[in-house]
């Protein structure tokens, strides 16, 4: 394993056996320093075994394909992820492999785990490699997981694993001031229980020349001359909000303010049963996304989105509520004429005409171009790849795009599967396409080609995402451009991160200069503090989850309001799925034809139909097959939560605030035949 003179200078004190985290910029081949690591750690420690730590799927097997798969000829090594049954032994993986790549949330399942085959400890590890480190802060997976370190170390429990960490940016976490950034810097250290962060310095020199920066640019556009589609979706709104009548909110239509503050109105409209301003706010929070793409994409990208909303409200909601009916009617009354100004090529969005030249100039100059094109959402990056593969002009320049997004799923828009993902990374590494349309999941650790050109389209992101992004330009004479209207919050945002960046390294440098003493007084005070709150943070969540007796709890159609079960019907299982065991339950939804498609392997059960409330068409979750045995799974954020004391609505069931005991299969299983019988 070759590494170059400045992969020799960061990675010397962890040869030694000392924590660090390794800062070098995108590109620069922190993966390959980490696995050299890795290797002499196996080869000279006695009883060793090394997890190395990702945070997306797709870098799992990634990692082993590529810099690990050279330290397959010495040692055991394995990829679990959640897409392979492997997770599910984990414990067994563990014993039998020297060196274990797994996303971190394997990892802190298996530590939480109470089953054998799962279950393990830290000290089952002599060395953690924790890839994109930046993230291990608050309630990230890679902070509880040393979280559990830190109570460990504070109570001398057992040898702990060596900590490697790998990062492009550790960022300022949000700190404007110098003073700011520094104490996000050594909390960073501390919650990884570093003693050095490791940058080039003897060799950055050559490290700059191996990694050069792209020339950056800014190139904007001017605003739309006239909008009528906007303003006809302005007028809609206007319309809804005053059949509303609702004073107090804001009409700065088409913005992220109005889209928080109908949020909350919506929220209030569930608690209070009242159906009108429920469904007038959820109509509004489409319309206000509708301008949001109107504003990012093409109008008839923005038409698409609120047709396919309504189409499916016919198709699945029983519309007996006065103010569906009344808002599905606005709809239709205006849908030609909206139509009509979507296809009107002379309103179009003037980013798009900007993002055109930008690929013209790039690809006329260098047909051999790459380049990839980063976008806020999922929906974006369709809507873009749509609108490129529609544009002859860019077509006959031998464009080939696609859209790389992430793996996890999405209310918007269908996910990609891991498999998906590594086809298209594969096709653009080997030329067949050359040009990606892709949210942030491309930013980071991914084995994408050398591009040419890097596109940042209208981004409001911070100064980790800029750096990480502008990372992929990182062909000969590359350019990062930024996209985005004149005089906007993009662009002044995108100036702050350029600051922020400055500040990181002022920060950084800051702290590897800190007397050794001082440093180490810094992070045991850090530590401390943070082992004292985790505590005081699960205790409190612990009380709040026991607020209430699940008897007294009910739970109502998020839609029509029906009582439907109270919390005591209710269970868990692996922790994590919620199902409702009381054989009653079924008189309230239907459940569809088809099953529901989920591309990953689950222990003990596997997905079966959606389901959806029987008298309004409200979808509620789907059915898992768990052993041959039908259960309802629901998601929480269909249905108003009742208490004693109020109603509340919950996007996740870990904020519920009644206890939900673990299903018992048994239990189940005996209590049923007897009804049977």
């Amino acid at each position: 394993m070759e590494l170059h003179d400045y992969q020799w200078e960061v990675i010397e004190p962890a040869l030694e056996g000392k924590n660090i985290i390794i800062w070098l910029p995108t590109g620069a081949g922190k993966t390959r320093a980490a696995a050299y690591v890795c290797k002499r750690h196996l080869e000279t420690r006695e009883k060793s075994k090394v997890a190395v730590l990702v945070n997306t799927v797709s870098l799992v097997d990634q990692h082993l394909k590529n810099e690990f798969s050279i330290l397959q000829n010495c040692f055991h090594v394995t990829a679990v992820s959640g897409d392979n049954s492997q997770k599910l032994f984990f414990s067994h993986e563990v014993k039998s492999h020297d060196l274990i790549i797994c996303t971190a949330k394997i990892l802190q399942n298996a530590l939480d785990s109470q089953e054998e085959e799962m279950h393990v400890e830290l000290t089952d590890f002599s060395l953690l490699v924790i890839d994109e480190c930046h993230h291990t802060h608050k309630e990230t997976t890679y902070n509880k997981i040393m979280e559990v370190y830190l109570e460990q170390k504070l109570k001398s429990q057992g040898n702990l694993p060596q900590i490697l960490g790998l990062t492009a940016s550790l960022g300022t976490g949000g700190a404007n001031s110098l003073e700011g950034a520094q104490e996000h810097i050594l909390q960073i250290c501390a919650n990884l229980d570093t003693e050095r962060i490791m940058s080039s310095d003897k060799h950055k020199f050559y490290l700059d020349t191996r990694v050069p920066r792209p020339k950056k640019q800014y190139d904007l556009s001017e605003p739309r001359p006239q909008d009528p589609f906007g303003a006809d979706l302005k007028e809609i709104m206007n319309q809804i909000y005053s059949y509303l009548n609702v004073p107090d909110l804001t009409t700065n239509f088409g913005s992220q303010i109005f889209e928080q503050q109908i949020v909350e109105l919506e929220k209030e409209g569930a608690k209070n049963f009242c159906q009108k301003t429920r469904v007038c706010a959820l109509h509004l929070r489409k319309y206000n996304s509708a301008l949001l793409i109107n504003d990012t994409v093409r109008m008839i990208d923005a038409f698409k989105h609120l047709n396919e909303f309504y189409l499916l409200e016919n198709a699945t909601k029983v519309l007996q509520n006065p103010a569906e009916c009344y808002l599905v009617q606005i709809f239709e009354r205006n849908k030609v004429h909206l139509l009509a100004l979507a296809q009107d090529q002379s309103y179009e969005n003037p980013n798009l005409g900007k993002l055109q030249k930008v690929l013209q100039d790039q690809f006329q100059e260098l047909k051999s171009s790459q380049g990839i094109v980063f976008t806020r959402t999922r929906q974006s990056a369709h809507c873009l790849h749509q609108w490129v593969q529609g544009n002859q002009v860019l077509n006959d320049l031998g464009i080939k795009a696609a859209v790389l997004t992430g793996a996890g799923f999405s209310s918007q828009t269908k996910h990609m599967t891991q498999q998906e993902q590594q086809d298209v990374i594969h096709k653009f590494r080997k030329g067949a396409l050359n040009l990606l349309f892709s949210t942030s999941v491309a930013e980071e650790g991914l084995d994408i080609a050398e591009c040419n050109i890097v596109v940042r389209y209208g981004l409001m992101t911070n100064e980790i995402s800029m750096m990480q992004a502008r990372g992929r330009a990182r062909a000969p004479n590359s350019i990062c451009s930024v996209l985005a209207k004149a005089n906007s919050k993009e662009v002044a945002r995108e100036k702050l991160n350029e600051t922020l960046e400055v500040l990181m390294e002022k920060a950084i440098a800051w702290v590897q200069r800190m007397p050794q003493l001082e440093y180490h007084l810094k992070i045991a005070k850090l530590q401390q503090e943070a082992v004292v709150s985790c505590r005081l943070r699960d205790a409190g969540r612990e009380q709040q989850r026991r607020l209430y007796d699940p008897d007294s709890v009910r739970l109502y159609c998020l839609n029509c309001n029906i009582a439907v079960c109270h919390g005591s019907d209710l269970r868990r299982i692996e922790n994590m799925h919620h199902i409702n065991i009381n054989p009653s339950f079924s008189l309230y939804y239907k459940a569809s034809l088809a099953h529901v498609a989920i591309p990953r392997e689950f222990k003990d059960w596997k997905p079966g139909s959606s389901i959806s409330c029987s008298k309004c068409g409200q979808a509620w979750g789907m059915e898992m097959i768990y052993r041959e045995i039908k259960l309802p799974m629901l998601a929480i954020k269909y249905f108003v939560v009742e208490t004693p004391d109020d109603r509340r609505t919950f996007k996740k069931w870990s904020k519920v605030t009644f206890d939900i005991k673990e299903f018992d299969y048994i239990e189940y299983c005996s209590t049923n035949l007897l009804l049977d019988s």
